[in-house]
């Protein structure tokens, strides 16, 4: 099987190592962001989803119409829009965008992040109602009549959409969350499943995990991983350019405070945590320095090396049955760009190559 490259976009230039600059919604940095991940080479940019920033609907759709080919992968919450609203609010930008649309459901993973929108449901709860919801989805999605649906968290009576997704039978599905109630929603819905930058045995176990959830209900998943790639010259140049970017991310915490302003609770930013703990230098290429720094936060774990080292290392999650990488950098825009000119085609080649 091929693989797949996914690139992530914010609103505005902002990282662990540069503090936010420019209009909270920039729709020229945008534009650039979005046009400069086609150009690398990108088959996808994810557009992530915060309960206190622009709204990820418009940030896809000012980034599409900007781009010809590049798909995109639109975070989504469930709790905070009706389940048969936000299936015809995808479709829609699913047809705006000619059909390069999916969608990244993500249940949340911290109690203070999901009060500022008025969501007060506990862990095991999230899962439920996004099981609830995704059933209800794919129903406006694919049901030619009228239907009713009583649930727990949603109701509705007379249900139907005019617009159905172009892409059949529905947009794909990319499913995030670790813990045992996101497993079991992942066998049941996720197409590809994404999970955060560990170690290769503990994404072995992982992808293990979701196959078994998957098998119950007969179904096949797909994974996508997560990585900071921090690439040089020489392998040397490359690990001294991560040490500088731990320096620059210190120093931006004591200047501004946490990068993550919330506590991370999920059962991934733990798993990130056990992977910190097996030491800053993992499987040889995997980094663990920002990890650590923000307490397994968000996706932080890094490769370094050369261009091809990384793609080495890439390789060996490849085997393990990984065939999307979602990889962004510390210095957004450039790092696309960076990533464009070797890293990517390279690592498409040792992958044709393997599958010769």
């Amino acid at each position: 099987m091929s693989v797949q490259f996914i690139g992530m976009i914010g609103h505005r230039l902002s990282s662990e190592i540069l503090a936010p600059s420019g209009p909270v919604f920039d729709k020229d940095y945008i534009t650039r962001f979005a046009q400069a991940h086609e150009q690398a080479g990108f088959d996808r940019i994810l557009v992530g989803y915060w309960s206190d920033q622009p709204d990820s609907f418009l940030v896809t759709a000012l980034a599409g119409l900007a781009t010809s080919r590049i798909h995109f992968l639109l975070a989504h919450r469930p709790g905070f829009v009706a389940p048969t609203l936000a299936a015809r609010k995808l479709a829609t930008l699913e047809h705006l965008l000619d059909g390069r649309l999916a969608v990244h459901i993500i249940s949340g993973g911290s109690d203070i992040e999901q009060r500022k929108d008025g969501d007060h449901l506990a862990h095991d709860q999230r899962y439920a109602r996004t099981d609830e919801f995704l059933d209800v989805v794919r129903k406006v999605w694919t049901h030619d009549t009228p239907f009713d649906h009583d649930g727990n968290h949603y109701q509705a009576a007379g249900a139907f959409s005019a617009i159905k997704p172009l892409q059949q039978p529905h947009l794909p599905i990319y499913f995030g969350g670790s813990s045992p109630a996101a497993l079991a929603v992942a066998g049941k819905h996720a197409d590809v499943y994404a999970l955060w930058g560990e170690s290769l045995e503990q994404t072995a176990e992982t992808i293990a995990a979701v196959r078994e959830q998957a098998a119950r209900h007969g179904r096949q998943v797909q994974f996508s991983v997560s990585f900071r790639p921090i690439i040089a010259a020489t392998e040397e140049a490359a690990w001294a350019k991560a040490e500088g970017i731990l320096g620059q991310a210190r120093q931006r915490l004591e200047q501004a405070g946490p990068v993550i302003a919330n506590k991370p609770q999920s059962v991934g930013a733990q798993r990130l945590r056990d992977t910190v703990a097996k030491g800053e230098r993992v499987d040889e290429r995997l980094w663990t320095g920002i990890a650590a720094l923000v307490g397994g936060g968000h996706n932080s774990t890094a490769l370094v090396g050369t261009a091809e080292q990384v793609a080495d290392a890439l390789l060996a999650y490849y085997d393990l049955g990984v065939t999307s990488f979602l990889i962004r950098g510390f210095d957004p825009l450039a790092d696309a760009e960076d990533y464009g000119r070797e890293l990517i085609p390279l690592t498409r080649a040792k992958v044709a190559a393997r599958n010769a």
